[in-house]
């Protein structure tokens, strides 16, 4: 490994542990020119292969966790979610998109995955998100979804 600051090609690593982001793994290096000796970080990663998402349309484009991770937020915005439990949620889709037997996968599996997760965690997330993805055109179409959620949760029908 090349050092940062007297470009030596000589180090030893001096400590490694794994990094807060899944599958990194951060190491501590010394250099080993005699005239340098300073200490530096680096970090490895396994690579990935780059997933295709299938848009609706049938447009491809590669996939952007930033991307879905902005969309999941916004259906949070202002809930009791701590983000700890909105990464895990991105880190677990993300999980098992990457273990699909194909890298191209349609963004209706997606945004069906994020529903389920969602529906689990926070309704109003839930029903945020959905309204979103499942391009609620009208108000029946909202009220239908908010009946199902009642019922499924055996919450029944209240009185407004």
């Amino acid at each position: 490994m090349k050092c940062p600051y007297c470009s030596g090609n000589e180090s030893k690593v001096i400590d490694k542990r794994d990094a807060p982001e899944a599958g990194h793994i951060r190491r501590r290096r010394e250099c080993l020119n005699p005239r340098c000796g300073k200490r530096f970080t680096t970090y490895e990663r396994v690579e990935q292969l780059d997933l295709t998402i299938v848009k609706k349309d049938g447009r491809r484009e590669r996939f952007d966790r930033s991307k879905l991770l902005a969309g999941v937020l916004k259906a949070c915005e202002k809930r009791p979610i701590p983000r700890e439990n909105i990464e895990k949620l991105i880190d677990d889709i993300e999980a098992s998109l990457r273990a699909y037997p194909s890298t191209e996968i349609e963004s209706k599996d997606i945004g069906e995955m994020v529903v389920r997760k969602l529906r689990s965690m926070d309704k109003v997330a839930y029903i945020r998100f959905a309204s979103v993805y499942k391009e609620f055109d009208d108000l029946d179409s909202f009220k239908e979804e908010l009946e199902k959620l009642l019922k499924g949760d055996g919450i029944g029908r209240r009185k407004v």
